[in-house]
């Protein structure tokens, strides 16, 4: 039913500036206090947060230290790798470390032959004197020990672990409480928009959500491996073992994921274009070559700096892209709200 000129939308929303400030005011305070509330179950899951943020790391470590160990089982056996040490490297995560031993050493302990072997793991004395020892001294003994691998993160001083269960459980607060949060703003916003610009956000809103967490999940889940992997690569070409401090990666494992999610707007974004006018779906599939290379070079910008994971977001996007010119083609169009908005 039309409405008459008479009639306000917001005849029932009117407020004085004083009413919307103390109306702010108490949609601060909310928040503040859902957000305290939040950080506070936070601090109770941090070490369990920081512990799932480190998986993917320790997986990927783990992986890196088995290649290496594959890769000197491979030097030590040229021929065919014993299974057994093998699988000790690739299924246990055990790698080994040749060291030298003091001959009288092994004798003590009842496991050192008369003479030394003659297989490709003894050493011999004379070449060992002249290479690794500055005297004559010490008759040693090539062996070689297995452990497990060094696949653990570290801190450099004594506040830096403290400093991460902070933050970690700040982050998880915020999330907790985000849905409460972003609530009340919804609330004292809500108040200032027609009816169908609410209606937009009802419908909006949820899509944009799901696409944020499909963006968050494909880069926690699907794409840390890989660029890991790569990067590892060139510790192992360059001999190289990597050392990880948590304050380092921590950053890297949290906005990844918040770059990917943000990425993953596009649609949306193309949506609004094309509904306010600035885009037709004639632009969009005219111009897919330019918006293909925007979108290379914008992930070039939201990723680390190597190739494989600006690959990985923009390869998603640039499906998302068309996605998004579908979005424009299918999705109904609402009446504008204005053009009988009012009868004279």
């Amino acid at each position: 039913m039309a409405k008459h000129s008479n009639e306000d939308l917001f005849e029932g929303t009117k407020m004085t500036f004083g009413e919307h400030l103390e109306e702010l005011r108490v949609v601060l305070v909310r928040g503040l206090l859902g957000l305290t509330i939040g950080v506070l179950l936070g601090m109770l899951a941090a070490n369990s947060v920081v512990k799932f943020v480190e998986g993917p790391l320790i997986v990927a470590l783990e992986k890196h230290f088995g290649e290496v160990a594959k890769e000197e089982l491979h030097r030590v056996y040229p021929d065919k790798v014993p299974p057994e040490l093998d699988t000790m490297a690739t299924e246990h995560g055990f790698i080994f470390e040749e060291i030298f031993i003091e001959r009288s050493e092994l004798a003590r302990l009842g496991t050192a032959a008369a003479e030394p072997p003659a297989d490709s793991d003894s050493v011999d004395l004379e070449t060992l004197l002249k290479k690794e020892l500055p005297a004559p001294t010490i008759d040693l003994v090539k062996t070689r020990i297995w452990r497990p691998s060094r696949a653990r993160l570290t801190t450099l001083s004594p506040h830096e672990a403290f400093m991460i269960w902070l933050k970690a459980g700040f982050v998880t607060g915020f999330i907790l409480a985000s849905p409460y949060i972003f609530f009340q703003i919804w609330m004292f916003v809500a108040a200032g928009l027609y009816p169908h610009e609410q209606r937009y956000v009802y419908v909006f809103l949820p899509f944009s959500l799901v696409l944020f967490l499909a963006g968050a999940a494909l880069a926690f889940f699907f794409v840390f491996g890989p660029v890991l992997d790569f990067l590892f690569s060139f510790s192992r070409s360059m001999g190289i073992d990597p050392d990880l401090r948590i304050s380092e990666v921590i950053s890297f494992v949290l906005f990844m994921p918040l770059g990917f999610g943000v990425a993953f707007q596009l649609p949306l974004v193309m949506l609004l274009l094309n509904r306010i006018g600035i885009f037709s779906i004639e632009a969009y599939l005219e111009k897919w070559r330019i918006a293909i290379l925007g979108i290379f070079v914008i992930s070039m910008f939201l990723t680390p700096a190597d190739p494989v994971s600006m690959l990985l977001m923009a390869v998603p996007l640039t499906a998302l892209y068309f996605l998004g010119v579908g979005l424009c083609q299918w999705m109904p169009r609402g009446r504008n709200p204005f053009d009988e908005a009012y009868e004279p």
